[in-house]
């Protein structure tokens, strides 16, 4: 059988893998019931749906036939190394500066990962992202994420 979109069926492996991983990963939480759910039966309902969508995907990839086969391109290193290091600090930052300077810190670092940097941009989307992770993680869920540096002894 011959792969007609690389793209494709390489995503489509991908969202198979990650798929299984949640899925297998969330055996080992109680299910509960569909009435009442534990902690295992959403991640696991939605890991097997990811997998279904790969294996959907990949099918459309060995069937339909695109013009170029959708050759997959080299790994673009800094952009993944930037974004994946930005998500790695802000968990060792945010328990020590609070959510207030983790989420622009993350937003700052992200943001060197695309062709185009502009500082006005990224400011706004610090403020925006941090106003809306307030309100919905500490003021709407009540989960207790620092919200100042531990340094300002406020939390």
């Amino acid at each position: 059988m011959q792969i007609k979109s690389q793209k494709d069926f390489w995503s489509g492996v991908m969202f198979i893998l990650a798929g299984v991983g949640f899925a297998w990963g969330a055996t080992n939480y109680s299910f509960g019931s569909a009435a009442r759910p534990g902690p295992g039966y959403f991640p696991f309902g939605l890991g097997i749906l990811l997998a279904v969508l790969g294996a959907v995907i990949a099918l459309k990839a060995l069937t339909v036939r695109t013009a170029d086969g959708d050759p997959v391109g080299a790994i673009a290193w800094r952009p993944l190394t930037l974004i994946v290091a930005s998500v790695v600090v802000v968990g060792f930052a945010l328990p020590r500066l609070g959510m207030v300077l983790s989420l622009p810190l993350l937003v700052l670092i992200a943001s060197y990962a695309g062709d185009e940097f502009h500082l006005g941009e990224v400011l706004i989307n610090s403020v925006v992202l941090t106003v809306f992770s307030w309100v919905i993680f500490i003021w709407g869920l009540n989960l207790t994420i620092p919200l100042w540096p531990t340094f300002l002894g406020a939390k």
